[in-house]
């Protein structure tokens, strides 16, 4: 049996509240291009904002004027999105707790995650928001993925809980060798 084999995240599509709330969020908060609107094909009754969230990809918004924000925190039920995460430079990250609070956005704080640093909040409906940065940067020739897998398989041979910076810095050392060919070897 073949694999349906993806490539990557092609958009996500979530339910948002009237367009103008939708608007004031995605790209009145969290900076991302409104690029085009139409109708929501499957239901004439909402329209469908599309919005770059920075990669050239598309996160998109079903909004509906009978839906305004209830303050209340989204299902957290089997089945349902827990969070979307969205990355941010460090520079970003480091500014991220003191702009959410000028905008009287409630937030976590600062979480570290170990590989990268998290900041969570919630949408206009309630849909769990994570604005995180990676604490390294690939190798040429190398994902964040890839550093992450290495790093895991490090973490594991080590026993360790959960990926560290000792464990990213031995996996980026293994991808550069394995990408980066020397003579003096």
């Amino acid at each position: 049996m073949h694999k349906l084999q993806t490539q990557g995240v092609h958009h996500i599509t979530l339910n948002g509240a009237d367009r103008q709330t939708s608007l004031d969020f995605w790209e009145g908060v969290l900076g991302m291009p409104f690029v085009f609107e139409q109708p929501n094909l499957d239901n004439p009754g909402e329209s469908h904002l599309y919005f770059d969230p920075g990669d050239g990809r598309l996160i998109t918004i079903f909004t509906n004027e009978d839906r305004k924000p209830t303050g209340k925190p989204a299902p957290d039920d089997p089945g349902d999105v827990h969070h979307i995460a969205f990355a941010v430079s460090q520079s970003m990250y480091s500014q991220l707790a003191g702009r959410l609070d000028a905008r009287g956005i409630k937030h976590s704080g600062e979480k570290d995650r170990g590989f990268m640093n998290s900041i969570y909040f919630r949408d206009p409906l309630g849909t769990l928001i994570e604005l995180a940065s990676y604490r390294f940067v690939p190798p040429v020739g190398a994902t964040h993925t890839d550093v992450l897998f290495e790093a895991h398989l490090i973490r594991v041979e080590m026993g360790d809980t959960s990926i560290g910076d000792p464990h990213l810095a031995i996996a980026i050392e293994r991808l550069s060798k394995r990408n980066q060919r020397s003579l003096s070897d």
